[in-house]
């Protein structure tokens, strides 16, 4: 804990063509704490590492229990999301589609909300006992002025307010993009990436990560989900 900030449970894919090839894109490779050459692919508006500033520092993921403050050890992290990884089963989706979401590009899976929701309920449940309580600047994070009432009592009870009915998961690849340059960069990466992207799309394991006082997440744990 005096090593890191703060720890969240993501999705990161697990070794293989996948991971690295979105670890490349990003300039950071969370599994092995390290930065990564980015490619320089014909067609993008602008240097990759100008489009992916604040994806960066994340690493390639989908969050399921936004950052948090811990309230126990790390050791104590780990054991308990091992026991919640033996109790909720894997997710398989059909595959993966690039969208635009609100000017940012992402990754979506098809064919599974309904347990990928289940799954994102399942954590935030039963991670909560694990975090401290929100501090002022924890919740000026969240810029509470641009959150609904719904959010905003999300954010009070879970920590974070893009929970429950509120959550969908997503694979984020860029900053917030003009619309130009997002489909520029959409049509880049659709036939940068169609030889990796995985169909179906598994998530079979609960990854525990970590802040550094630098700000980059580092993959601390996986978790077989197993239930």
């Amino acid at each position: 804990m005096d090593q890191f900030s703060r720890y969240a449970v993501y999705y990161v894919p697990q070794a293989g063509p996948f991971a690295d090839a979105m670890a490349a894109w990003l300039g950071w490779d969370a599994a092995r704490g390290a930065g990564v050459a980015q490619p320089d692919l014909p067609g993008l508006p602008r240097p990759a590492a100008a489009l992916t500033t604040s994806p960066r520092a994340y690493g390639f993921h989908g969050t399921i229990r936004a950052p948090f403050r811990p309230a126990v050890p790390e050791a104590a992290l780990i054991a308990a999301l091992d026991d919640l990884a033996a109790r909720l089963a894997p997710v398989r989706c059909a595959g993966l589609e690039i969208c635009d979401l609100h000017g940012f590009l992402a990754l979506i899976p098809t064919g599974c909300d309904a347990a990928l929701s289940a799954l994102a309920r399942g954590v935030v449940g039963g991670t909560d006992p694990l975090r401290a309580g929100l501090t002022p600047d924890d919740i000026a994070r969240r810029r509470p002025e641009t959150l609904t009432p719904r959010q905003r009592a999300l954010l009070d009870r879970w920590g974070y307010p893009f929970v429950m009915e509120e959550f969908r998961f997503h694979l984020t690849l860029t900053d917030r993009l003009p619309p130009a340059e997002a489909r520029a960069v959409a049509a880049v990466l659709q036939d940068h990436l169609a030889p990796v992207l995985p169909a179906p799309f598994v998530i079979a394991d609960l990854c525990l990560m970590a802040e550094d006082a630098q700000g980059r997440f580092h993959l601390r744990h996986r978790a077989t989900l197993s239930g």
